[in-house]
Parts: C-alpha cells; structure tokens; sequence
C-alpha cells in the first residue's frame, strides 16, 4: 500500500503543482509530498518485520525525515498519528483502520498552529470520519477504506469553497489532492486492483529507484573504516537469457540471497529484466548469482571506501577555504539557493547554507544533519521560506543540540535578522532580536506567470512578469525589468533608505544597473546596493528598508 501510494504521487506530483494558487513557476506542493511519501516508503520497505506496527513506524519515521513543505510535514503527522493508534497491532481490523485514521487526522491538526479549513487538514478530518461511521456499522476493512477514500474525495471538492483564494482561480487544495492520491493508491491495493492502478515500475522507474538507494545511504562525514559494506555493485540481468541459466526467476528466492550479502538492497523487475543495487564485500557472489537467472546486461561496482576518502579530502579542501565566523558557538543556518546569495548570507555571520528553497524545500533530515554536524553548541535555523517553517519546527525537535527558528519568509527578511544577532547573547534573546527585525524590511520578486489565471482580483496571462511584495502579486509588466521598477516604486516610502538590488541568473548586470538608475530617479538620496544572487525563478529580488 505505501509502494503504491509512493508510485501514485510520483507519477500526479506534475498534476498537483499545478494546482497551487499563484501562477509562478515554484509549484512543488506535489514534488513535496511525492519525495515525502519516498522517503517514507524506502523506510517501510527496508523493516524487514510484517508488523503492521511496526510497518508504520518505519513509515512514519521515514516520512518525517524525509518531510518537505508544509505539505510533506501534515503528510507525516498524519501518518504519525496513525502509527501510534496501530503501534501494538500486528494486523488491522476494520475498526482499528478507522480509528488509526482518526488519530492521524487528529495529530495534524495538532501539528499546525492555526489550522485553516478548506486544507489537507479538512480532507484527512472529514475522511477519518466517514471511516469511523462504516466501521461502527460493523463493515469490513475494505469498505472502511472505500468510505475513507470517497469521502476525502467529497471533501477536496468542498476545499474550493471554503478558501476564497481557491474560488477564485477555480482550483482545490494541493494538499487535499496529494492526500486524496494516497487514498486512492491504498483503497486499489485491498480492492485488488494493483495489476491496472499499481503498474509494475517500468526500465526508466526502476533506474531512478536504483539510483535514489544508492545516494541514500551517502554520508559526507563518515570514516572509510567505518563502511562495513565496501562495493556498491548494480547489476541489470534479462532473465532466462544466456548459457548459465539454472533456475527460474522467483522474486523472494532471489531477493533473499542477496540480503545475505550485504546492506542497501534494492530489487526491481519487470517481465523481462531485474535490477539490483546492494552494498556486498562480495560483488563477484552478486555476479555470480544473476547468471544463475539470466545474462548480465550491464555492470557496475564501486569501490565506496575509495570514493569517500575522495569526498573527505574534497570537503576538507572546500572547509579550509571558507572564512572563520566568530559565533561563539552558535550555528546560523540558512536555506537559500543560489552562489551569490549564499556568500552575501556568509558575509552577515551565517556558517551554514543549506541549498534549497523555493523550488526544492530541504526535507527534516536535510535540516537536522546540518544541524547535528554543525559542531556547534546551538543552533539558529533561518528558513526564508514560509513553506519550510513546519519541516523546521520538526528539525528542532529531534536534532541534538538546542536549536529555535527564526520565521524568515523570503531572502530579504533573512538577512535583515542577521543584523540582530550578537554572538554574546544566549539563543533566546538572539532569536528575539533576530524576529524583532523582520518587520523592518519590504521583500520584492520578479517572475514569470506560468499560465492565464485570475488571483487577487488581477487577471495574469501567461509569460507575464509579476511584480510580488511581501507575497502579494502587485503589478504585472510584459519585461522583466518594467516589472522591477514597478514594484519599487511600490515599495518605496517617506521611510526608505536602504535598497538592495539581487539579479538572478535569468538576469543580466546591466539589467540591474538600469533599475538603479530608474530608483535614483525616483529617489536620489537612497542608498542602493546590487549583488550578483544567481538565485532562480527570481531574476530580481530587491529589499527596501
């Protein structure tokens, strides 16, 4: 059921960006819950125990590691609820399927300090609960998924109603509708429609899946000593090919062998080929044993022992060249994307840069290995992203060392809070006077509309230039650059003095000097500031303070 949930999201993530309600190029709420659902599957499938409970907390710990975006964060709180409902169970009824429902509905809601309707939160509430009235009429575990599944259905329709801003461009909840998929992948599987809904991964999935089981387990930091495990070796057998086959392929007959030799197994087939991908101190026996099934099509082994010395020397060289900032032992870490950008956040005390952002929220995991392996005593998180915060407020909790967050949303706000830190004070009040300036700045974005849409009672066409402010879209232009100077000219105040100009990699210099000139124009005694970011999707990000 999680396989296919995994699959389902994966292959509508596409679908479910679109859906997100401002038409601009950073759409990830399907990519979010897709990469979530993966990490939670990898997990699930490597708990070599047919426990239910301790299936799902295998998948809950993996879908909170794994947790990007608001979005992927409720997905993990849901099934974390779920998981501790069923943390006893070896197998469900059809009561306890309800009820594990319910409570994963119910820790969501918990989850998010203001829960608002017309969400995720409203399918998860209101499917639970139809699940939780079949089973009360003694129904089976099949129907309570089935009432499960088209109830989350009825209520995603209802999410367009319930939030203006989806009325009005006509959608319904991304989330809601991630949600729904999983609903769905589930209620195929106990229906015994996997053959038509849960296809068999095809040449280009299963090379995918083998590649993401090998960069799993990649640690930057471990000693070479310490691989137990020292060959990654991949291989691609067409089976009942070849001059040395002797036995007929069985999955569970071949799977097994191999989990005698070795970690980080992963076993893909179709009709015609299996690919393998496992961690051995014996490759030649993995050889050995595909011919037993057919030819070897392709070879790969790795010597991993000799690739991380590699990776240690290289990090070590990269470490030595970074500037020594005194923070007196707390880490700064920020999420951006971007060289430019990342070296202006350096340049105001951050140590740490997570890559990442608007177009690829860092998971729970990514945020609490920088975090643990920070060295540091404390840690400040700088998220510059409202969708990053839950995925945060996760990280927090579970990392090592005490760490807090301070609620950046965008670039600007992120390194106007840097001004408020003093390495002399303790994480409270640095955290304190770190908020305390967030007000203090205006954010602007340039970029593209994606397609024709109405939002905020503006009508959009696409291939447009939106000028957005503080997360409002406030003007639009037909040139990137007509769009930036509309923008600060809105964004400018009695009050402005400081203007800072970010040129993306879409943008050129020129550009940026040009918009210079046109705010020297409109006001000649502020300072302004241009920096090369290389940030995408924004070619333009400007600050006013």
């Amino acid at each position: 059921m999680i396989q296919a949930s995994a699959r389902k999201l994966k292959k509508n993530a596409d679908f479910i960006n679109s859906l997100n309600v401002f038409p601009v190029p950073d759409g990830d709420t399907g990519t979010n819950m897709s990469l979530s659902m993966e990490s939670g599957a990898k997990y699930e499938m490597d708990e070599p125990s047919e426990h239910v409970g301790k299936l799902a907390a295998a998948l809950a710990k993996g879908l909170l590691m794994g947790a990007r975006g608001n979005s992927g964060v409720i997905l993990s709180q849901i099934f974390r609820g779920f998981s501790k409902s069923v943390a006893d169970k070896a197998t469900l009824n059809a009561n306890d399927l309800a009820q594990a429902f319910a409570d994963g509905a119910q820790t969501a809601y918990k989850a998010v300090m203001k829960p608002t309707e017309g969400t995720i939160l409203t399918v998860v509430r209101e499917a639970a609960k139809a699940g939780k009235d079949v089973a009360e009429e003694q129904g089976d575990v099949v129907s309570v998924m089935d009432a499960v599944t088209q109830a989350g259905k009825e209520a995603l329709k209802k999410t367009t109603d319930l939030l203006p801003v989806l009325k009005e461009v006509g959608v319904v909840d991304s989330g809601g509708q991630g949600l729904t998929f999983v609903f769905d992948a589930f209620d195929d599987v106990l229906n015994g429609r996997t053959e038509a809904e849960v296809e068999q991964p095809d040449e280009e999935q299963m090379d995918e899946m083998v590649e993401a089981k090998h960069h799993q387990s990649v640690q930057g930091k471990i000693d070479p000593a310490d691989i137990k495990f020292g060959y990654c070796t991949q291989i691609m057998v067409r089976i009942g090919k070849g001059l040395q086959v002797t036995q007929k392929f069985d999955y569970d007959t071949f799977y097994n062998y191999l989990a005698k030799l070795g970690d980080s197994l992963l076993v893909v087939n179709d009709e015609d080929v299996v690919k393998v991908h496992v961690h051995t101190e014996h490759p030649g026996k993995v050889l050995a044993w595909g011919q037993q099934f057919g030819d070897l099509a392709t070879v790969k082994v790795d010597n991993m022992r000799q690739q991380q010395e590699e990776i240690i020397e290289k990090d070590d060289q990269q470490e030595a060249s970074q500037p020594v900032l005194e923070t007196n032992g707390t880490a700064i870490i920020a999420i951006a994307s971007g060289a430019g950008v990342d070296k202006l956040f350096r340049s105001l005390g951050v140590t740490h840069i997570i890559s990442g952002g608007q177009t690829m929220n860092p998971s729970t995991a990514d945020i609490v290995t920088a975090i643990n392996q920070s060295n540091a005593k404390r840690a400040i998180i700088l998220p510059n992203n409202k969708n990053i915060f839950l995925a945060a407020e996760q990280a927090v909790k579970v990392a090592d060392i005490p760490a807090e967050i301070v609620h950046s949303r965008n670039i600007s706000q992120g390194m106007t809070a840097l001004m408020g830190f003093n390495p002399d004070n303790d994480l409270a009040t640095n955290v304190t006077s770190m908020e305390d300036n967030l007000s203090a700045v205006k954010n602007g974005e340039v970029t593209t509309a994606i397609r024709d849409t109405t939002v905020q009672g503006r009508t959009i066409k696409k291939g447009d230039f939106m000028g957005i402010i503080d997360g409002n879209i406030e003007t639009t232009q037909k040139t990137r650059l007509e769009a930036a100077i509309a923008m600060v000219k809105l964004m400018l105040d009695e009050d402005s003095e400081i203007v800072t100009i970010i040129y993306g990699k879409d943008a050129k210099k020129t550009e940026a000097e040009k918009l210079e000139k046109a705010i020297n124009e409109m006001d000649d005694e502020l300072e302004i500031e241009i920096h090369e970011g290389d940030q995408p999707v924004y070619p333009f990000i400007v600050s006013v303070e």
